[in-house]
């Protein structure tokens, strides 16, 4: 094709007709919009940068969206709200839906809720499934503010201003938070001064960890470390002993010699047990006898026992 012609015709191209300009109205239509606004206020910036989709709403898009780790959780449910009030547990709101059918918990809860000077809220039923991500919660939902984690040292610092022998229990890859609720609610009832969870792979105090604790993590602290082993090696530093719990351990717990000792326990998971690099880390690793039609034992369950065993043999 020669340049400039016609596709198939050795004619050199048409002019194309002149076109109506725009007239100024283009440059016009730019002016007035002022300069623009600085990324804090503007939504659509943060959302690209978080990586986020544009907020829609429907619980399914809620319940996919990630929660961030200082974002407030939210328990639902009549009793898992009032056993939350009653056992003191810090909350911000109480959400109670429009037209709920009154019964004594719902009333209990209000009661409970202004006595404390929490925020009584009443919303619509959409809005209790957005908060609680749809789970079943009865028109009842109780908003509690992110969890102030306390530092590995705090939990030994504890122990020793109660004039008492340091137990911790400190889990290894223990990702279900209702495991961390029960295990919590043991440790509370057999004196132990705290948790150590990793900040990263494992559960934290969420709304089902204050479920299934009971209240217990109101007066329980929780330490987060980011390195779990390398927190077990500085509480070894400090005179503490450290004993693994694995089912395939040659020694039982009844038989540990270090029990009474300043002691931090620690449980694995269900299905991978203990982690190389902690189970290394450990002065002894033990193991609760069971007959051999049981394989394991769920982290709380587990947890339950070895403290019961610890605490028999301190006192």
């Amino acid at each position: 094709m020669a340049a400039g012609g016609s596709k198939g015709s050795g004619r050199p191209a048409k002019k194309k007709s002149p076109t109506k300009g725009t007239g100024g109205h283009r440059r016009r239509g730019l002016e007035g919009k002022g300069a623009t606004p600085p990324a804090h206020m503007r939504h659509w910036y943060k959302e690209r940068q978080a990586g986020a989709r544009p907020q829609q709403t429907g619980t399914a898009t809620a319940a996919r969206r990630p929660r961030r780790d200082d974002a407030p959780e939210v328990i639902g449910g009549r009793n898992p709200v009032v056993e939350a009030l009653r056992a003191g547990v810090p909350a911000n709101a109480l959400y109670v839906a429009q037209r709920i059918d009154n019964d004594d918990r719902v009333r209990e809860a209000i009661k409970l809720a202004a006595e404390r000077g929490i925020a009584l809220l009443e919303v619509t039923r959409d809005k209790l499934d957005r908060l609680t991500e749809a789970t079943v919660h009865q028109g009842l939902a109780l908003q509690l503010p992110p969890y102030e984690y306390a530092h590995p040292d705090d939990l030994v610092t504890a122990a020793r201003d109660a004039a008492e022998i340091p137990l911790i229990v400190a889990l290894d890859g223990v990702t279900d938070p209702r495991n961390l609720g029960a295990i919590a609610r043991s440790a509370t009832a057999f004196g132990a001064h705290g948790l150590l969870v990793p900040s990263r792979r494992s559960a934290g105090v969420t709304a089902g960890a204050w479920k299934t604790s009971a209240g217990t993590l109101a007066t329980l602290p929780v330490a987060r470390a980011a390195n779990l082993t390398a927190a077990l090696r500085e509480y070894r530093e400090a005179g503490l002993f450290v004993i693994g719990l694995d089912g395939d351990a040659s020694t039982d717990l009844a038989d540990a010699t270090v029990i009474t000792e300043p002691l931090v326990v620690v449980v694995g998971s269900e299905g991978k047990g203990l982690s190389r690099l902690v189970r290394d880390t450990c002065d002894q690793i033990v193991r609760i006898p069971m007959r051999a039609a049981a394989e394991s034992l769920n982290a709380g369950v587990a947890a339950g026992i070895a403290l019961y065993e610890i605490s028999r043999r301190r006192t």
